[in-house]
Parts: C-alpha cells; structure tokens; sequence
C-alpha cells in the first residue's frame, strides 16, 4: 500500500479535537465494555483494519472473550451479547451507515427504553467518534502494526 500523508503530523491539532472527545468519553459513564464493542462494530462496518486491530486487543486486555469477538460481525444470531449490548450494536449499525435510513424510530424508542438521555447522548458520541477515526484511518492507509 503506498504510503500518504498522515494526518496527525500535518494537523496535530484536529487530532488533538478528536482526542477531546476520546477523553470526553473515557470521563464519561459510558462503560469500556459497550464502547469497545461499538468501536469493533463501526470499524467492521467501515473496513478499518487498523481500528479492529487496535480495539479488539484492547478489549481482551478488558476481559472480553475471543468468543464474543469473533461472533460480533453476527451478533444478532449469536446469542451471547445482552438486551443492552444488542440496542448499542443496532445503533451503531444504523448510525455508521447513516445514508441507509438513519437511526430508525424503533431503534431509538428502545434504546431510550433501556437508556437515559445522557447514556444514549454518549453512545452517539461514540460510534460518531469511532466513525470519525476510521474515516481518517482508511483514508490515509493507517498500517496495522505487524
């Protein structure tokens, strides 16, 4: 893959914006589990090999099984991921491919079902967040480290 300029070097400050809303999300109640799980989900979604490569490492430091892992791209029939985790892995679906139809009405009346304002606030943060790595990540051949 040839290589292309990377963004962080010649705007380390939009990194650093993007960051901010990492660090917002690390301060906020959103818990690792779900926002890893979001993370994997998105980068699948969007092809972004260095995102999966990074977050699925980071979430079995965090004590989420291979098993889990390997079924995300299936969860629906996996069976093995909670009410929770399925409303947070719809969003993230429905909001990654935005030009689909969006985040549907069902979707949302059950995540606000399960999720206060601002639990369901920081979910959209997240996977808007995740989106915006991937994006800069594929965009600019991000290598997966070897």
């Amino acid at each position: 893959m040839n290589s292309r300029i990377q963004i962080g070097e010649t705007e380390p400050k939009a990194y650093q914006a993007i960051f901010g809303l990492e660090s917002y999300l690390q301060q906020s109640g959103l818990k690792k589990v779900h926002y890893k799980l979001i993370k994997i989900r998105a980068s699948q979604i969007n092809g972004c090999a260095f995102c999966i490569d990074m977050h699925t490492k980071e979430a079995l430091t965090l004590g989420e099984t291979k098993e889990r892992l390997f079924l995300l791209n299936a969860w629906k029939e996996a069976g093995m991921f909670t009410e929770e985790e399925k409303v947070i892995l719809q969003m993230t679906e429905e909001v990654t491919k935005i030009e689909e139809q969006g985040l549907t009405e069902a979707t949302y009346q059950r995540a606000i079902s399960i999720f206060d304002a601002p639990y369901f606030s920081q979910i959209i943060i997240a996977i808007a967040t995740i989106n915006v790595w991937n994006r800069v990540a594929i965009s600019t051949h991000m290598p997966v480290p070897q």
